[in-house]
């Protein structure tokens, strides 16, 4: 007679991405080991089972872009196969796919799609794409957009291209350009924002950032694309740290919300911008220039979808 045992998983080194630094090494398992008992992970942490760049670690370290942190065999609770993503869902991000080579992916993401599953949400990008790329067996996302923001994602088909682009982001080697659609008139002479920022957790589990000199520095240089007199302005923005939210509450700061940001934004302003149909927030990943590891560079730019630029026309017209 045989009896079911939870699936073991092996041995895992998992390599930090710059924007998950700085959290605690207790709460970076819980989520990298979705169903596995709290005490279960503190017990691995407590007995020196967990090494963070081959030494030991205690539960309040804070982990670094590019640390090694080394997982060890840890019984997980058997999980149903994940339910199928829509057909419609597929074909739709299979369409988004704008360049694809044998170690890389990138995708014009769409605004109001996860980059993948958690807080209630049983699939997103990665998931669906490891549906399309059943033979890919690495797919791993290189950095992140948050679920409302659209445009250019990277996902990488290999660990080589993962730790290169990784190393490339912890430098200056990505450059990324958002554009944002922001409240009144932007001035030319704002060049830049440099304003620290604090993550914290509110009691629903909800993340929030605020500008802090408690925080981690914080640096978005500005550029003036378009104005719609002293109502609303189109900036290319362009973060040169990648802190969570850094675009959304650095326009805060500056007096000037994105349209659409619920969390940050200013509501007549985005109910003004709704009014005209724009019903999404106004952040967008248009431009991203990444080195190769063969040394060349790969420059692209996505296109704003149907909603951002009907939007845009009618704020013209008005």
């Amino acid at each position: 007679m045989t009896t079911n045992t939870p699936p073991t998983s092996g041995v895992q080194l998992i390599e930090v991405a710059p924007e998950l630094a700085g959290q605690r090494i207790d709460n970076f398992l819980i989520t990298a080991l979705k169903g596995v008992p709290k005490t279960l992970v503190y017990r691995i942490l407590r007995k020196g089972e967990v090494r963070v760049n081959k030494g030991r670690v205690k539960p309040e370290y804070k982990i670094q872009a590019g640390d090694i942190v080394r997982v060890p065999p840890v019984r997980l609770p058997e999980r149903d196969e994940p339910a199928p993503v829509a057909q419609g869902l597929l074909q739709r991000l299979e369409a988004a796919i704008v360049y694809e080579d044998k170690a890389l992916i990138v995708m014009n993401k769409p605004a109001g799609i996860a980059v993948h599953g958690g807080s209630g949400l049983s699939f997103g990008v990665i998931e669906a794409l490891r549906q399309l790329r059943p033979d890919a067996k690495e797919l791993e996302l290189v950095h992140r957009l948050d679920r409302d923001t659209s445009g250019l994602l990277m996902i990488a088909k290999k660990r080589s291209m993962l730790r290169h682009l990784h190393a490339a982001l912890r430098g200056d080697g990505v450059d990324k350009r958002y554009m944002a659609l922001v409240r009144g008139h932007w001035p030319t002479s704002k060049k830049q924002v440099n304003a620290p920022l604090l993550k914290s957790n509110l009691r629903s589990g909800e993340r929030m950032v605020e500008v802090s000199d408690e925080g981690k520095e914080a640096l978005t240089l500005f550029r003036v694309l378009r104005r719609f007199g002293e109502f609303a302005t189109i900036v290319e923005a362009r973060p040169i740290t990648g802190r969570t939210h850094q675009i959304r509450v650095h326009t805060l700061h500056a007096g000037h919300m994105i349209a659409g940001d619920s969390k940050y934004g200013d509501e007549d302003f985005s109910r003004e911008i709704r009014e005209l149909g724009g019903k999404r927030l106004f952040l967008h990943a248009y431009a991203l220039t990444v080195p190769l590891p063969d040394g060349g560079e790969l420059k692209l730019e996505a296109p704003v979808d149907e909603v951002w630029a009907k939007t845009i026309e009618r704020l013209s017209a008005s």
